[in-house]
């Protein structure tokens, strides 16, 4: 069971609050016109994704396409058909019926708070279809404390869909079907909620047995399939509310916002955005992967196509933030356990990272450190392996370190074999083997302190993305034999030899402001490719260059018609967005 949300006095009525709050500036716009920014996923993950989903993703059921009847207007179009195949298998190797598509932003685009803003078609579900916006936060935490914040779904179950629906254009005569009710929700860890029924500790705002404050959307004369609705997410240091906008009115989804605190951190960091249409499933009243027994039979018409025409982010409150492309790129030295190595940066453990001993393989030593006060000095406990890691919170980006080297000293028995390798987010692992007995990368294998160095190259393989790293420094033992190891300084050297200055980036200044026509931008510092937008206030792009330059650029702004506009400056790393007066 996941644990619903007390709502305490202290949480304001959305619709109160609107006097106070307000929308700002676009600060970014996906319009689909290509999937620049998108990864498709393949394959049926693991029991369907988590969600005993029964469709196979494949990149060949996404692609950009008009919008009927809304003529130069892209969108991104899923197609979820009745498909098989000598690929098209689960997890386990078994044949699969349906084939769908689902894609992220992880990487490539991510936000922090704002008012996100999407328009949605979905098909008619009948039974089975589960259509969905949503965005999963940036953190290499596993689910569900990296966060969860759906911003629309359908295809609920009936018992769901029945117990709201005497609210928000329900009935109360619960006889709503999936295509005539939407809902939103968000899902974070609270250990509260941890029980047998639940124990991933999972608190659901969607949980709401006694029917408190859960408003999903009903429509149940025209239903809410096969037409465009709207829908949005306010989100701010404080809280975050969900409504849907159908035929112009705006409806909540929530009696009340939910209020961000020391339970709620997830939502106060970055979060990618997902779009997918699953089929069957545990929202849903048809059958789980693997149990044909668990619900009825898919009945939803195939082929049928999704359209999500844009997703866009507003400031809220003053607040709104997008990021782009992996994280910041580490440089020089890095160090991941050092007290006397000079490092340029370095995880800092407690705050931003942590030493994790995976299963109970390991208890507490009691080596002497190498250098400085601290050490890692484990026992094994006798159970065949052992495994430990440097875990960030956050993606790593040591890609930089490509030319360089890992190093570590290491105290361990001689005929104690064991790996040292790094995990990217993405779940990819890459190791290399210290034998027992033998002198590998520089480490001599006598029972004493000894110290080896790993080129980059070495330890990452083919497939780590060093731009996404979870865990930096990871140990394995692999023969079996029991005693104490110590680990101590460790850190990368040999970094893309960028300083934090070249790195560093100088908002520019945009001026004149009103502007006539001309455009300049000046005080850029490094010589980097700069991306320029302007924007009008329905969020459409009317001029865009790229360019490469120093110190100063130039925008023409000849033709344009008076009015106010936001300017867009966009590196691979960096969106500055401000509003202009364009005065002929």
């Amino acid at each position: 069971m996941i644990r619903t949300v007390t709502l305490r006095i202290l949480i304001f009525l959305f619709s109160a609050n609107l006097a106070q709050a307000q929308v700002g500036s676009l600060i970014w716009s996906e319009d689909f016109d290509n999937l620049n920014n998108w990864i498709p996923e393949t394959g049926n993950g693991s029991w369907g994704w988590g969600n005993g989903e029964l469709q196979y993703y494949s990149a060949n059921n996404a692609r950009i396409d008009a919008v009927p009847g809304e003529p130069r207007n892209n969108a991104l179009v899923i197609t979820a058909k009745a498909e098989t195949g000598a690929t098209i298998v689960d997890q386990w190797g078994n044949p699969l019926n349906y084939t769908s598509a689902r894609l992220n932003t992880k990487s490539k685009v991510s936000v922090r708070y704002g008012m996100v803003e999407t328009r949605v078609r979905v098909p008619n579900l009948d039974l089975g279809g589960w259509p969905a916006v949503w965005m999963l936060g940036t953190t290499n935490f596993g689910w569900p404390t990296k966060g969860e914040l759906d911003i629309m779904e359908m295809g609920h179950s009936k018992a769901f869909r029945d117990l709201h629906d005497g609210h928000n254009g329900g009935t109360g005569m619960d006889n709503s079907t999936v295509n005539q009710m939407v809902a939103s929700n968000a899902i974070f860890y609270d250990s509260v909620a941890v029980n047998p029924q639940n124990p991933t500790g999972a608190a659901s705002i969607a949980w709401d047995p006694d029917d408190d404050y859960c408003r999903p959307y009903y429509d149940q004369s025209q239903g809410l399939n096969d037409r465009f609705l709207i829908y949005r997410m306010y989100w701010d240091i404080d809280s975050i509310f969900f409504t849907v906008e159908d035929n112009g009115t705006e409806r909540n989804l929530y009696t009340s916002a939910l209020p961000l605190g020391a339970n709620t951190t997830e939502f106060n960091e970055p979060f990618f955005f997902i779009v997918n249409l699953a089929i069957g499933g545990a929202l849903t009243d048809a059958y789980n992967l693997g149990d044909p027994a668990s619900g009825s039979a898919v009945s939803m018409a195939l082929p049928a196509e999704m359209f999500v025409d844009y997703i866009k982010v507003y400031e809220w409150n003053n607040e709104g933030e997008v990021y782009f492309g992996p994280p910041q790129m580490k440089h020089g030295t890095f160090g991941i356990f050092t007290d006397s190595t000079q490092v340029d940066d370095q995880l800092n453990l407690g705050s931003d990272a942590d030493i994790f001993v995976w299963e109970g393989t390991l208890n507490p030593g009691n080596e002497t450190p190498l250098e400085g006060p601290n050490v890692l000095s484990w026992t094994s406990n006798g159970l065949g392996w052992f495994g430990a890691g440097a875990f960030s919170y956050q993606p790593l980006n040591l890609n930089g370190f490509a030319n360089g080297h890992l190093n570590f000293s290491v105290k361990a028995p001689a005929n104690m074999a064991f790996q040292i390798g790094v995990i990217d987010a993405w779940g990819n692992q890459h190791y290399v083997d210290f034998p027992a007995n033998q002198t590998k990368f520089g480490l001599a294998r006598d029972g004493n302190w000894g110290q080896a160095s790993i080129p980059i190259a070495d330890l990452r393989g083919t497939l780590i993305d060093m731009r996404m790293l979870s865990y930096s420094f990871v140990v394995l033992e692999t023969n079996g034999a029991s005693g104490a190891i110590a680990f101590d300084d460790v850190y990368y050297s040999g970094g893309s030899g960028l300083t934090e200055n070249d790195l560093s980036w100088t908002e520019p200044l945009i001026y004149p402001n009103p502007a006539n026509d001309r455009l300049h931008l000046s005080g850029l510092k490094k010589d980097e490719q700069v991306r320029i937008q302007l924007l009008d206030q329905q969020g459409r792009i009317v001029l865009e260059d790229v360019t490469k330059y120093s110190e100063a650029y130039s925008l023409s702004l000849s033709g344009l018609a008076n009015g106010l506009y936001i300017v867009h400056v966009r590196t691979d790393q960096h969106l500055l967005s401000k509003k202009i007066l364009v005065q002929n």
